[in-house]
């Protein structure tokens, strides 16, 4: 059945790719595909390629790249491959076929997925819903903050809503004041294998208030500290109830966690504190946390409304507030400029939402931009696990993205959101004035360092690439507690990232003509 399904999706595709020039343009007709491929039987992504390979024999790595790859000291394997963007032609490759973390390299392809089920234009909506009969500016009923998606939301944007309901009359609430954020499924965690207290794995919900983090700060006077919990975004700065800290006379660890049931419960150890500090916390719960800063911004109107209270299907009622995000290709070009593991989380996971249904997990939204990768990309055996990148069980080969950018390179989507990566110059420094050019995404786990992207070279030919390094037997005797800051991690990325320059340099060279 897998099969007959792709025969036929493929036998159509054929058939349409005289009037169908864009990659991207076909989205009707795989909506149908991807709709079918949410049956558990298609669960698996295939190891047979759907298109045919790229072209060209590719020569033996040149024994100058063997002497950089010793010089480099770079433990463990590098894989990578160099091609033709227009013809997809690979050039130079090492390990092309290996299958490694990608990193958040993972970014480009869920940044790509997103864009095309939802559109560069589309934008989340965040509401405040009066479910029952407004009288004299008294509901009779239930207040609802509804969770649409965005990754961007902050306490500025639900200060707007507080002062949206005001302005339509409302002045009290009678019933209760619940909070929508079933969206998305909620999700503990983006990765659980990283220390609880890592603000760059928080939580995912379809409402995420500040990244679903919570801004910790503490101050010594006296011989005492005085410690706060907010939720800031100027000018505003509401203290939050749901996340609470207390110091410890500890040496070890640095930070716990407890989840309470409808709350963060963090401690710290005393004397990893010193005068003053401050750092972001994620937060485990964030319907409630939005909820909890929503109701404090709410009462500066006026407006007094009861604990915020969880609730699984959406009521109906009227709309008496809305804020709406920028444009999704902004979302994304943020998203790629500062590499944000939720943003990535909640767009990859809104468009499996948008095209097949709420997935369950991350790894089941992965699955479907699997299959997408394969049907747009051309992408033969992708093995994502997540939309971020932030797990290390995703896998990629460097043929595999090279692929999948040499098939983005035809409609331009991709490029102009990515970063430009300054090369080295003679005297081993950075610099943005290098002959050679590149724009690309990066990605980086302990011992895992990833780079993919485009390549100008001076004679103006464009190539694609790909350079994925990783020592797995380092990354497997870290501990968890450990993985914030393990020993060596960044001395061997700095030299993954000088050899990946390297690399680049010598493409734009050697491959000019």
């Amino acid at each position: 059945m897998y099969w007959l399904f792709h025969a036929a999706c493929w036998g159509l595709l054929a058939g349409m790719t005289k009037h169908l020039r864009s990659q991207f343009s076909r989205r009707s007709f795989l909506a149908a595909c991807l709709a079918t491929a949410a049956s558990p039987l298609l669960a698996a992504a295939p190891t047979v390629s759907l298109r045919p390979r790229l072209r060209g024999a590719v020569p033996d790595v040149a024994d100058a790249v063997n002497e950089m790859l010793r010089a480099s000291r770079v433990t463990g394997q590098v894989a990578f491959a160099v091609a033709d963007a227009k013809t997809g032609d690979i050039l130079e490759a090492r390990n092309k076929a290996q299958g490694t973390a990608p990193a958040s390299v993972t970014k480009s392809i869920t940044a790509l997925y997103a864009l095309d089920r939802l559109g560069s234009d589309h934008r989340f909506a965040t509401r405040v819903v009066a479910a029952g009969r407004v009288n004299d500016g008294v509901l009779d009923g239930d207040l609802v903050l509804e969770g649409g998606c965005d990754p961007t939301l902050d306490t500025r944007a639900l200060a707007d809503l507080a002062q949206q309901l005001k302005d339509s009359g409302l002045r009290e609430v009678r019933g209760r004041f619940l909070v929508y954020e079933n969206a998305l499924t909620p999700l503990h965690t983006i990765d659980p294998d990283q220390p609880d207290h890592l603000g760059y794995s928080p939580a995912v919900s379809g409402i995420a208030l500040n990244y679903n983090r919570v801004h910790f700060e503490w101050k010594r006077n006296a011989g005492k500290y005085k410690i706060t919990m907010d939720a800031r975004a100027a000018p505003y700065r509401p203290d939050v109830t749901i996340a609470r800290m207390q110091i410890v006379e500890r040496a070890a660890p640095v930070y716990t966690y407890d989840n309470a049931g409808d709350a963060d419960h963090w401690s710290v150890a005393k004397g990893a504190l010193g005068q003053e500090g401050a750092r972001w916390l994620p937060v485990r719960h964030p319907g409630r946390y939005a909820g909890d800063v929503f109701a404090t911004l709410a009462r500066s109107q006026g407006i007094v409304l009861a604990v915020p209270e969880l609730v699984g299907t959406m009521p109906e009622g009227e709309v008496r507030a809305t804020v709406q995000s920028p444009p999704l290709r902004e979302i994304i070009q943020g998203m790629l400029k500062y590499s944000n593991n939720l943003t990535a989380e909640m767009v990859g996971l809104a468009a499996t939402r948008h095209t097949v249904a709420r997935p369950q997990t991350l790894a089941a939204s992965a699955r479907q931009m699997n299959l997408w990768a394969m049907a747009s990309l051309g992408m033969t055996n992708p093995a994502f696990a997540d939309h971020s990148g932030l797990g290390s069980a995703s896998r990629v080969s460097p043929q595999d993205m090279v692929r999948a950018l040499s098939a983005a390179h035809r409609d331009a989507r991709l490029r102009p959101l990515l970063k430009p990566v300054r090369l080295l110059d003679k005297n081993g420094r950075t610099t943005h004035k290098h002959p050679v050019k590149a724009v690309a995404k990066t990605g980086t786990l302990n011992f895992v360092s990833g780079l993919a992207g485009y390549i100008t070279a001076p004679s103006g030919r464009e190539l694609v690439f790909a350079i994925f390094c990783a020592d797995e037997e380092v990354r497997a005797r870290i501990t968890r507690a450990n993985r914030e800051r393990p020993q060596g991690a960044r001395s061997w990325a700095t030299r993954a990232r000088r050899l990946q320059r390297k690399l680049l340099a010598r493409w734009g060279a050697v491959y000019a003509a």
